[in-house]
């Protein structure tokens, strides 16, 4: 049980540094998502981000949706931790 749970932290932990790039690159107006690598980063971070635009919408040009994004993923990781520290009984 502790391996899954310490492999569901790593995934978390390397999800949320592709959720900072994809964060930062979105400053850049001329990218192209449309060309790789760019589209697959924006295939596997776009889904999650809109959960989050659906809840709060861009104000004035800004998008503020990964901030709860990434404040849901420090919780499961945080989560994840805690559970990973527990002994196992049995």
């Amino acid at each position: 049980m502790n391996l899954l749970i310490t492999t569901l932290y790593q995934f978390v932990q390397i999800y949320s540094i592709l959720l900072i790039i994809r964060v930062l690159l979105s400053w850049f107006p001329n990218i192209s998502w449309g060309s790789q690598p760019f589209a697959a980063l924006s295939q596997i971070t776009d889904p999650y981000l809109n959960l989050f635009r659906s809840i709060i919408p861009p104000l004035g040009g800004m998008d503020f949706s990964p901030i709860l994004a990434f404040l849901l993923l420090n919780v499961l990781s945080s989560l994840l931790m805690s559970l990973a520290r527990l002994p196992i009984v049995g």
